[in-house]
């Protein structure tokens, strides 16, 4: 079987597919647990109670996710945490009317992205910009806390996770942008993109994940996914990824 799928389907099963064993490695890099409910899956990050991202639960049966939500509630509750969100197809009717049955409200709306790396279409260098590889999650943390908007602290302490890269962009001497990849077998995930407000406009994050990509190719890897926002997603396009499909993030918040 080709480690690249042949069609939108399969890129969108690839990206769902991570999800969960990549919020395990979230909930160990920031100090959190993972609670399951049957084929129910729940991150919980008392270090980030406001964040819902960092608080997500992921599921494969939409009846064994209306039964959890309960018991999730009163696990986040006792947590301490104010805020989480569940990850859901676009097309899943049933837990959609689920979630909104049990006070969730739509948070956000992003897309599932793939590409097969022999597509890549890196950008051009920026001789201004230097990118470099290295393990500073400090660095990785605070750009993305900024870049988001999130307050002071709501974006956790995080250590290293397995498989994982950190990739920095340098403009002027300031480390003014990030990127994060994950490998998964023949697939790299891309996660935490940001880039400082102040130089935004520039193809920063383009020439990130470009150099990051090339170098996942060259070490034999063939395909990329990731999870994009809309403001993300005609960065990921220029890069040469495809939408794969829609996801929601329904958010319960007290």
């Amino acid at each position: 079987m080709s480690p690249v799928p042949a069609d939108d389907r399969g890129w969108f099963e690839l990206v769902l597919g991570n999800q969960a064993p990549l919020w395990e490695l979230y909930a160990d890099a920031f100090d959190g647990r993972v609670e399951r409910q049957g084929d129910v899956q729940a991150t919980i990050v008392p270090a980030s109670p406001n964040r819902s991202f960092f608080n997500s639960v992921f599921y494969e049966s939409a009846d064994s996710l209306t039964d959890a939500l309960p018991r999730l509630a009163e696990i986040y509750d006792e947590a301490g945490v104010r805020a989480w969100t569940v990850w859901i197809p676009a097309s899943d009717e049933v837990a959609r009317d689920a979630l909104a049955d049990a006070g969730h409200t739509l948070d956000a709306t992003p897309r599932a992205m793939g590409l097969g790396l022999t597509h890549l279409r890196p950008p051009e260098p920026d001789p201004e910009t230097e990118i470099r590889r290295e393990m500073d999650t400090e660095a990785c943390r605070a750009i993305n806390e900024i870049a988001y908007g999130y307050p002071e602290g709501d974006f956790p302490p995080m250590k290293p996770m397995p498989e994982t890269e950190i990739y920095l962009a340098d403009l002027d001497g300031e480390t003014v942008a990030t990127a994060l990849t994950w490998d998964r077998g023949d697939d790299v995930e891309i996660t935490f993109v940001a880039v400082l407000p102040e130089a935004r406009g520039r193809g920063i994050s383009r020439r990130i994940l470009g150099e990051a990509l090339e170098r996942e190719r060259e070490r034999g890897r063939a395909a990329s996914t990731l999870i994009a926002t809309r403001l993300g997603r005609p960065v990921y396009e220029k890069l040469g990824y495809r939408d794969a499909g829609g996801l929601e993030m329904w958010e319960k918040r007290r």
